[in-house]
């Protein structure tokens, strides 16, 4: 070959630049078409360089393409093109301008961007649009290197401005450019959209490019209208992207319809009209190659779950075609579930028996499987289905049949004591069955209706000759099976019953059979009513849908339309690694987006419940405060609340002062004292005084044992146990947190809902290693004051949510209000004085705490180890009598006043706010 004389080394340099161009160009077409495997590429670096200052375009292109390759690993070197780079972004030719600062923006060396800030300056006011929107793009890549330099350079500012440029592509690589810096800034509020730039964003909709476009739409997206006109609008001027042949322009556009449908009232005729022309571009979608539509089922199949009534005359294109591939046909037939109806479902059931006879044994089990779900959406149609199901029974073709079998089970779960007259025809094919699930699901339907079978003893026992050569689901359902046929007649099956518990409990390795086994044993033997309660309760009805998208999901998902989310069907933060910015998004106007809602306050008996509190019930509202969070580590944000001093009557956190805490006027009387306040109170300062402790005890807050807040039973193996404190001014929740069941739990996380005194984790919940079975850990969560605040009822009760990799879990536990006793509780004495002489006397309350035998200096030092500080004493006729001040976390003081008689182990304590005195004692 001739071409090798321009690799000739000599002592200067690797390449021989003294050729025409022809040759330096061939020399780098070579090198760049080889980067990816040419080892010794960078050592021409210094050479390659030489050849930047030159007029001819296409050897420029090259020479940039190596630069951006090999930048990096030659930094020092990369400085000798500086000089250039600036040269070639004041250049005539507006292409050269755009080539250079667009490689500059590639070549992440950070000693060349401190000199890419000026060119770019000057390219982002460039007078041709195409070098300006070239440096948009650029500022973003900028971004990326360094943040703070862009920040203080002012292009932030300027690419806000070029959003309102009058060339179209200038306006959507700006938006692009923001949009991506946005996100993984996504406090920075750097889209500030309005109308105005809604205006100028729809009118460049038009002009631009099709990637162009899909970035306006994606921003559209973000918007959220003002209300119905607004979004009505926007709406009509997205609308023609629909008909876009970029397959990405229609999702976008239906991804912004689908979110400002959500404003439209549905009484409104632009909203039927707007659904009728969503339908063509979705079923038009379907034409594209198998890929593309794969993409489009996987979008639409969301779509149907959030608004089926678009689709739902076009149930004939999800017909699956014979040349379709596996992945398009499954897709297709989720869908065709989805939209079956009443209206359609002869037609469905028409075409799923016939995908039963193919020859795709997967196909054909999803089309069986779909007969059923159908059966269990439209009731109308399940006596149709069953007899389907029965004559693709009579096939006798072995996958079909147990496929069938496990499908009428679920039938018979949703329309219990309907369709049994085919249990003779499932019983025929018992032999045949092979399959885990098939069995399983056949000895359910044995066991459930036993009664109605004649040999159902024969045909379990024959189950269970091989019951140790059963799969686990089998010997499950073949125990409880067996039970319940025992229930139902005693005495033929004593031997058949005693004879499965016996493999279960004795034979057995596998803990859930041999735990089952135990349960119905003890049952059987100690109290058999209560089995048969037990094991022949009612079951509820199994759902018509049960894959369906959890609804705060699919709204999420729905915002994600067109993008890898949309396909998952999972939410960026799922599969995005150590992205900052993935946000949350919610569909406008909908249930769990925007404000959190309050929980209702629940009317309650008079008094303060001393139960225990219960597991937190799952009601929408508390879900939506706990769940609508990531659960990833809190963060603090704001000014804690100033401290201070709130004298008595003065407005608290909760916006109504005093009285809206105590739920009555604070200056009217007050009502009947309920019987738990005027008793004696057994355990209330006890606590506080430690009593049995004697003075000799070390000083300090009390803290009171751990109990258990968290059983493992309610939390699939997780127990908590758990305590609060207040240590060095700070108040702790102190957890035991033991593992009960078979497997590691990881990715511990921790999140309270909205409680009285604003309680927040004041850091992320610290489960450093892997919680093995059966060990325990001690975490310690230091807790601050700032966090939102809403009424509880109790006034302590503290809602939480733990979150580890098997589930999330809920309960609430009761804090001692002694926790938030401030150390700056001690009030000045003429304060103290002025303000408990204007406190009426109806206002005042007495409690006695019996059985604490402490002197009033010792009494007085114990409770000051709480924040409990004594102001004043004095003596009247041998009592002594202490006078008290606390202040909460709030800002709210709690006066009190303490008599103690010597020899006299009752106390007797008066103080002005009842109900949170109370909490405090108790």
């Amino acid at each position: 070959m001739t071409d090798s004389k321009y690799f000739t080394t000599t002592k200067k340099g690797l390449i021989n630049t003294t050729h025409l161009n022809d040759a330096q160009k061939l020399i780098i077409h070579f090198v760049t078409n080889d980067i990816s495997s040419c080892a010794s590429c960078s050592a021409l670096f210094p050479d390659v360089v030489n050849c930047m200052q030159t007029d001819n375009l296409e050897l420029k292109k090259l020479v940039y393409l190596y630069l951006m390759n090999y930048a990096k690993s030659q930094p020092d070197m990369a400085i000798m093109a500086v000089n250039t780079f600036v040269k070639d972004c004041e250049d005539p030719n507006p292409l050269i301008r755009a080539l250079a600062v667009r490689t500059m923006g590639c070549i992440r060396v950070d000693k060349i961007t401190e000199y890419l800030c000026e060119p770019l300056r000057k390219c982002l006011k460039d007078e041709d649009p195409y070098v300006r929107k070239t440096a948009a793009v650029c500022v973003a890549k900028l971004h990326d290197i360094n943040a703070q330099l862009v920040e203080d350079q002012g292009f932030l500012d300027t690419l806000k401005d070029l959003i309102s440029d009058s060339n179209p592509m200038v306006v959507a690589n700006a938006v692009a450019a923001l949009s991506e810096i946005a996100e993984s800034h996504p406090n920075s509020n750097l889209l500030d959209l309005n109308p105005q730039t809604i205006n100028k964003l729809l009118t460049a909709l038009n002009e631009c490019t099709e990637w162009g476009q899909i970035f306006i739409l994606d921003c559209l997206a973000n918007y959220t209208p003002r209300d119905d006109r607004e979004s009505q609008s926007i709406c009509e001027r997205v609308t023609p992207r629909l008909s876009h042949a970029n397959s990405a322009v229609v999702l976008s556009a239906v991804k912004v319809l689908m979110k400002f449908m959500e404003m439209l009232p549905k009484d409104l005729d632009y909203y039927g009209t707007l659904l009728k022309k969503l339908a063509p571009p979705l079923v038009t979608l379907l034409s594209a190659e198998p890929e593309l539509q794969y993409v489009a089922l996987r979008n639409i199949n969301l779509i149907v779950q959030r608004r089926p009534e678009i689709l739902k005359h076009e149930m004939k294109v999800f017909f699956v075609k014979y040349n379709d591939p596996i992945y398009v046909k499954l897709e297709k037939l989720d869908i065709m579930i989805r939209l079956a109806s009443q209206a359609n479902i002869a037609q469905v059931l028409a075409e799923l028996k016939e995908y039963a006879t193919e020859v795709d044994v997967d196909f054909v089990r999803k089309a069986v499987r779909a007969i059923g779900r159908c059966a269990i959406k439209v009731e109308q149609s399940a006596e149709r289905c069953v007899s389907t199901l029965l004559d693709l029974i009579q096939t006798k073709v072995n996958y079909v049949v147990q496929e069938a079998i496990v499908v009428i089970k679920d039938i018979f779960r949703k329309y219990p004591n309907k369709y049994e007259s085919v249990i003779a025809t499932l019983c025929e094919n018992l032999d045949s069955l092979d399959e885990p699930e098939a069995r399983a699901a056949m000895i359910w339907i044995v066991g459930e209706y036993a009664e109605r079978i004649d040999n159902a003893d024969e045909l379990l026992e024959s189950f269970l000759e091989g019951f140790h050569d059963e799969s686990t689901q089998v010997q499950l359902q073949l125990l409880t099976a067996i039970v319940k046929l025992f229930l139902k007649k005693p005495t033929e099956t004593q031997e058949l019953v005693q004879q499965v518990l016996s493999l279960a409990t004795q034979d057995s390795d596998n803990p859930d059979l041999r735990d089952r086994g135990y349960i119905y044993w003890r049952l059987l033997s100690t109290d058999p009513v209560a089995a048969k309660e037990v094991v022949l309760a009612e079951k509820p009805l199994i759902s018509e849908e049960t894959d369906l998208i959890e609804p705060t999901l699919l709204e999420e998902l729905i915002c994600h339309i067109g993008t890898l989310a949309s396909v998952y069907h999972k939410p960026p933060s799922a599969f995005v690694e150590g992205s900052r910015g993935v946000q949350h998004k919610r569909l406008p106007g909908s249930a769990g987006s925007g404000e959190s809602v309050e929980s209702p306050d629940v009317a309650s008996a008079p008094g303060v419940s001393e139960a225990p509190p219960a597991v937190i019930p799952s009601q929408g509202d508390l879900l939506g405060d706990l769940l609508n969070l990531d659960l990833t580590p809190p963060t603090t944000t704001g000014p804690p609340p100033p401290s201070s001093g709130m004298q008595m009557g003065a407005m608290d956190l909760l916006g109504g002062g005093l009285d809206s805490l105590m739920g009555g006027g604070f200056g009217a009387a007050p009502a009947a004292m309920p019987a738990s306040f005027t008793a004696p109170v057994s355990g209330g300062l006890d606590d506080l005084f430690d009593l049995g402790g004697g003075v000799g005890m070390p000083m300090g807050a009390y803290s009171p044992p751990k109990t258990v807040w968290l059983p493992a039973m309610k939390a699939k193996g997780l127990e908590i146990s758990g305590t609060f404190a207040r240590r060095s001014g700070v108040v702790q929740m102190e957890m035991t947190l033991t593992n009960k069941a078979m497997s590691v739990m990881t990715d511990f996380a921790i999140q309270f809902n909205r409680n009285s005194f604003g309680l927040a984790p004041a850091g992320p919940l610290q489960v450093l290693t892997p919680l093995s079975p059966n060990q325990s850990i001690e975490v310690t969560l230091p807790l601050n004051t700032v966090g939102p605040v809403m009424k509880m009822e109790p006034l302590n009760n503290l809602q939480v949510a733990v979150k580890n990799n098997i589930d999330v879990f809920y309960f609430s536990c009761q804090y001692p209000i002694s926790m938030l006793f401030a150390e700056d509780g001690k009030m000045e004495r003429q304060v103290f004085l002025a303000t408990w002489k204007d406190i009426p006397n109806e206002n005042e309350s007495q409690f006695q705490i019996k059985d604490c035998h402490l002197n009033s200096d010792a009494a007085s030092n114990k409770l000051q180890g709480s924040n409990i500080f004594t102001i004043a004493k004095r003596t009247v006729e041998g009592q002594d009598m202490l006078y008290q001040s606390m202040k909460l976390s709030n800002g709210i003081w709690l006066l009190a006043e303490l008599r103690v008689q010597a020899g006299n182990p009752n106390y007797t304590l008066k103080q002005c706010l009842p109900a949170l005195l109370y909490l405090y004692l108790k």
